[in-house]
């Protein structure tokens, strides 16, 4: 059971990252293609974490796998507002 349960968070992750990426090749600008990316890079990486995690039954393994993800949530948003603002100021060319 646990296995099945892990299959199938590890494919929905893989699901939203797809989803992602057809986000930045065809959403029209900048701030939808970050959008796209952030959140569902996020959910896909949180779904595959938990998936290993369920797989690996250790739970110094899957509080790394959780402190991992929380990195790269803090570094996924930091990164994108960085970016929105960057463009935002080109933009208004201040």
């Amino acid at each position: 059971m646990i296995n099945i349960l892990s299959s199938i968070l590890i494919l929905a992750g893989v699901f939203f990252y797809l989803a992602g990426s057809i986000g930045l090749l065809r959403l029209p600008d900048l701030y939808s293609r970050l959008h796209a990316l952030t959140k569902a890079d996020n959910l896909g990486l949180g779904l595959l974490i938990a998936g290993v995690a369920l797989q690996s039954q250790d739970l110094l393994i899957m509080l790394k796998l959780l402190l991992v993800w929380l990195s790269v949530l803090a570094a996924s948003a930091t990164s994108a507002h960085l970016i929105a603002r960057q463009a935002r100021r080109q933009e208004t060319g201040s």
